[in-house]
């Protein structure tokens, strides 16, 4: 450990933040960064700690603590704080095909499970992961390099999300031929279109992918699988598919008055967004135009969120925010103990935005949605809302309405963010995969391949609804069963 006092004589400190006033006047990124001299200082806060529970990737209690791709946190903080940057590179790609969209996406369970963070402030991971990638593609060290020699395999990759990005990735490495299958016109599915431009700019992606595309992964938009491109055909042709589809199926709110005109899927509302921001800066006029108008925004979770402030940019009169479950608190509950992932209050980027444009928290807590309402011409103009309250059911509890807690909210557009239920059944049933209760690809546990010979899948097609570091993961193991099962054994981490 280079500073073993390092935790002690320094103090956490972040890149910041570009402020709301600001950076509402468009989709770019708003995050600041540290010079080089003050990183090093916070890679010296890293105290090298006996038992890194950082780089565990555990799950307690169902949520992730630590990293999920067991990155060598202690290693390349030590780096950064000797200047060893060119080591520092080596050891994060060792265990993470793609730091560029994690470093700036991800939720950091590993910070939140940094020995450091128990009695004071974590190290700065996050921040110090983005520094080590970003100085790999500015000192020219990350470019394509091909491998050496071809096996004469071809794999096919249904969906280009961070889990099937991942796993070409490794086997195209391993000298496969890979093709990619991408449904939309452009590659990146959920890091593409389903988070917004001011958290993960296009550009980070599109730099990555073309440097696959020069190592000789070869990608195919608008290729919707199941669709216009037969399963048969994929099967027949290619050694091995695997099915990193995502879980793209949204949860609905079913209550009366649900056929409305004004009410979207948080899905679609932002991949339109962005979409129209690629291709015309909004000129075309194709996506969910909330100007002036009053959003509602169904959902709490980062999908909700991001939903708040892409309204925000589109310049909505209002916003509000509706959260089923308690407000969280504000420190850890004392059943909610490091290293478990902290459940306390977060505000997010959106919610900032939406206290500096409107004045308040957009949040209203244990509230659901019970009636649409809309005028003569179907066209929404308000919302029934109610309290809600846990109670007992024969399937384990519900969240249901209280009697007199009604009111009636003015709204002109509704985002759906409750969540999704799983794939989209039409490329399981195409390729004939067998799904579990959760409407997930089913494999045994801990593997890969499916009911099918020579079909695996990986990502929240196999897991569910989960992060974008998880979907790595995922990628990269289900490359290392392909190549085995391809080849008999594997060599791939």
């Amino acid at each position: 450990m280079g500073k073993a006092t390092g935790f002690l004589d320094y103090e956490r400190q972040t890149g910041g933040e570009i402020s709301p006033e600001k950076r509402i006047e468009n989709f770019n990124d708003f995050h600041e960064h540290l010079p080089e001299e003050q990183r090093k200082i916070q890679g010296a806060r890293c105290m090298d700690c006996g038992v890194p529970f950082c780089q565990s990737g555990l799950l307690i209690k169902g949520m992730a603590s630590g990293c999920p791709l067991n990155n060598l946190i202690p290693e390349w903080n030590d780096m950064i704080f000797h200047g060893k940057m060119d080591l520092a590179l080596k050891r994060l790609l060792k265990t993470n095909s793609f730091p560029e969209f994690t470093s700036r996406v991800c939720p950091a369970p590993c910070e939140a499970a940094c020995t450091c963070g128990l009695n004071d402030d974590p190290v700065t991971i996050k921040e110090n992961e983005w520094s080590v990638i970003e100085y790999g593609y500015e000192s020219g060290i990350l470019k394509a390099n091909p491998p050496e020699a071809r096996t004469g395999k071809k794999i096919a990759v249904i969906g280009s999300g961070p889990s099937g990005l991942a796993a070409a990735d490794r086997l195209n490495k391993r000298g496969h031929s890979v093709t990619v299958f991408e449904r939309h016109d452009r590659v990146g599915g959920l890091l593409m279109y389903g988070i917004p431009n001011m958290k993960l700019e296009k550009n980070i992606v599109d730099r990555k992918v073309n440097i696959m595309k020069e190592e000789g992964v070869e990608f195919l938009t608008n290729k919707n699988v199941g669709k216009d491109v037969k399963a048969e055909e994929i099967m027949k042709n290619y050694d091995a598919v695997i099915l990193a589809c995502g879980a793209s199926q949204p949860r609905d709110i079913k209550v009366p008055g649900r056929e409305a005109k004004g009410i979207y899927f948080a899905v679609d509302f932002l991949s339109g967004v962005t979409k129209s921001l690629l291709d015309s800066n909004f000129e075309d006029k194709n996506y969910v135009d909330v100007k002036d108008k009053n959003v509602l925004v169904i959902g709490g979770g980062d999908t909700g969120n991001d939903c708040v402030g892409t309204s925000i940019r589109l310049g909505c009169k209002s916003v509000v925010q509706l959260e089923m479950m308690p407000k969280p608190p504000v420190t850890r509950a004392d059943n909610n103990r490091w290293p478990e992932w902290p459940k306390v209050l977060k505000t997010d980027y959106g919610q900032q935005e939406a206290i500096y444009k409107f004045g308040s928290d957009p949040r209203i807590y244990e509230t659901t949605v019970t009636e649409f309402i809309a005028d003569k011409n179907g066209v929404l103009k308000q919302v029934k809302i109610a309290k809600v309250e846990r109670k007992a059911d024969k399937n384990g509890f519900v969240m249901a309405p209280v009697a007199g807690s009604e009111k009636i909210l003015d709204v002109d557009v509704v985002l759906i963010a409750a969540g999704f239920l799983g794939s989209e059944s039409y490329v399981s049933k195409a390729f004939k995969a067998e799904l579990n209760e959760r409407t997930n690809v089913k494999t045994e546990a801990g593997k890969y391949s499916t009911n099918v010979n020579k079909l695996f899948t990986a990502g929240d097609m196999h897991r569910g609804q989960s992060l974008v570091v998880w979907a790595i993961r995922e990628g990269r193991e289900a490359a290392k069963e392909v190549d085995k099962f391809l080849m008999g054994y594997t060599n791939l981490n």
